[in-house]
């Protein structure tokens, strides 16, 4: 084997690497979207049971961010 194919494979080596070093990364990311989503879930049926209108309150943000001026005309 020559220097130049040692170079190749030790390329492919390290890209299957990342690739497989990312891919439990991602997977330990969604096990956490998940839970995070469980406890978001959690707190919106708390308040949802306490009489809190969320979707009022999305209604009334939404509106209190449309009427801020963008950074552009500020400047």
């Amino acid at each position: 084997m020559t220097a130049k194919d040692a170079s190749k494979d030790e390329q492919v080596g390290f890209h299957k690497g990342a690739l497989s070093t990312l891919a439990k990364e991602r997977q330990e990311m969604l096990k956490i979207l998940t839970i995070v989503e469980q406890l978001m879930q959690m707190h919106v049926k708390g308040l949802q049971e306490l009489g809190v209108d969320l979707t009022k309150e999305i209604k009334e943000a939404k509106e209190s961010t449309e009427k801020k001026k963008p950074i552009e005309d500020m400047l």
